[in-house]
């Protein structure tokens, strides 16, 4: 007598055995795709792999997914599942407090988001990060946030609209501000510091932070080479940074707001036209040099990400293109351009592309060195290329000087 078969007892054995009965038959259907069972363990299988050696997970920690009724769902449901984790299921609708208070209670070691949500978690991770440390200003006295970041929120009929600013000041507990997003592809955080600036010395706002959360489409950008060479894809990081913009107090660093670099739609786009507009100018109207900066920050690409894809060595090409127009200026010889680039650049180390590693990896750095360390001046530049939105050739350009806060200087 043949022995009946016992039903699944668990939900991965319920998967497991579905896996093997329906697999050409269709799972889910969203948005006219459908999944079927065959395609659902293939990809559950890689997302589970991913959780537990991408992410390290072990069996029986919890994995928040927070996404709504869409195909991405039941893959890492059954993902999760598969990797013998716990899922802890979260309400897309929630509100900041009630995600607060779930993740924290269910003690979720990773959480699984939508592309949107996942920017803005971010960037609320890295405001809340910065509201925390000693000496911080307080989530209350924030009066306005800029959203430099790249991605676009919105629904079908307002793509961009945002306002991922307020979103975010809302989940970090920033009661008291409003804001809006500022938009220019990796030249993004230099405009959004430029604008806190102004609206800090107009006396408008005492306090204003500028922040960005990561790009989804950043993450594996340029994995066909790394795939290509036969090297693990190193673009894994999914950044934020929060940077809080007051009135002077005697000790942080002092952003000149009289010393400004911008190109302009005249400026031209020669590799020398668009040094220039964004350091000789900015700094000459200041009474500087190139010589009087310490130290700079521009586009600050790992070349480990980047030169396996054909892109080279971003930031050195940049810093030697900065040293001779210091040839061309007649500040340093040609041999020195070598000396130059070692001794006012840096090398790349941003694991990411786009406007995080668009001189903003540096910014930490530099306060640090302005305030307790040797550097008297630093200069910061973002690049954009407005060409990627189909609506002009044109690049785009800001530069910021950061120096040393007179009164530091005084009583160091």
């Amino acid at each position: 007598m043949e022995k009946e078969k016992r039903p699944p007892d668990t939900l991965k054995a319920l998967f497991e055995a579905s896996f093997v009965r329906f697999r050409e038959r269709p799972a889910f259907t969203s948005m006219g795709v459908t999944l079927d069972y065959g395609e659902l363990e293939r990809l559950s299988a890689a997302f589970g792999a991913f959780l537990r050696r991408g992410l390290g997970l072990e069996p029986g920690e919890r994995v928040a997914v927070m996404l709504p009724n869409l195909l991405q769902y039941p893959v890492a449901l059954a993902g999760a599942l598969r990797a013998g984790l716990t899922v802890v299921n979260v309400n897309p609708l929630y509100t900041p407090s009630e995600l607060q208070f779930q993740l924290a209670d269910s003690g979720a070691a990773a959480i699984v988001v939508l592309e949107n949500f996942a920017c803005k978690a971010t960037a609320a991770l890295a405001l809340r990060h910065l509201l925390a440390r000693p000496g911080a200003v307080a989530a209350a006295d924030v009066r306005y946030v800029i959203n430099c970041g790249e991605e676009a929120v919105g629904d079908r009929y307002q793509r961009g609209g945002g306002n991922l600013a307020k979103a975010v000041a809302e989940w970090a507990g920033c009661a008291r501000a409003t804001g809006s997003d500022v938009k220019a592809f990796c030249c993004g955080p230099m405009h959004a510091l430029m604008l806190a600036g102004a609206l800090v010395r107009s006396g408008l706002y005492d306090d204003v932070v500028v922040l960005a959360g990561g790009s989804l489409a950043k993450l594996g950008m340029k994995f066909q080479g790394h795939l290509k060479h036969g090297m693990p894809i190193v673009e894994d990081v999914l950044a934020g940074f929060a940077a809080h913009v007051g009135r002077d107090e005697g000790r942080s660093p002092v952003l000149r707001l009289d010393a400004i670099g911008r190109h302009e739609v005249a400026s031209g786009s020669s590799p020398l036209a668009v040094v220039k507009a964004l350091y000789s100018e900015p700094l000459a109207r200041a009474g500087l040099t190139l010589l009087d900066v310490d130290r700079f920050s521009l586009e600050l690409h790992n070349p480990e990400a980047t030169e396996p894809a054909g892109s080279g060595n971003v930031p050195l090409t940049n810093y030697r293109t900065l040293a001779s127009l210091a040839v061309v200026e007649k500040l340093i010889d040609r041999e020195g351009i070598d000396a130059f680039v070692r001794a006012r650049g840096m090398p790349g180390f941003s694991p990411t592309q786009g406007h995080i590693a668009s001189a903003i990896p540096y910014l930490g750095h530099a306060l640090r060195g302005l305030t307790g360390g040797t550097l008297a001046r630093t200069m910061f530049t973002g690049k954009g290329s407005l060409f990627l939105g189909r609506m002009t050739q044109l690049s785009d350009g800001i530069s910021l000087v950061l120096e040393r806060n007179p009164g530091r200087a005084a009583t160091a």
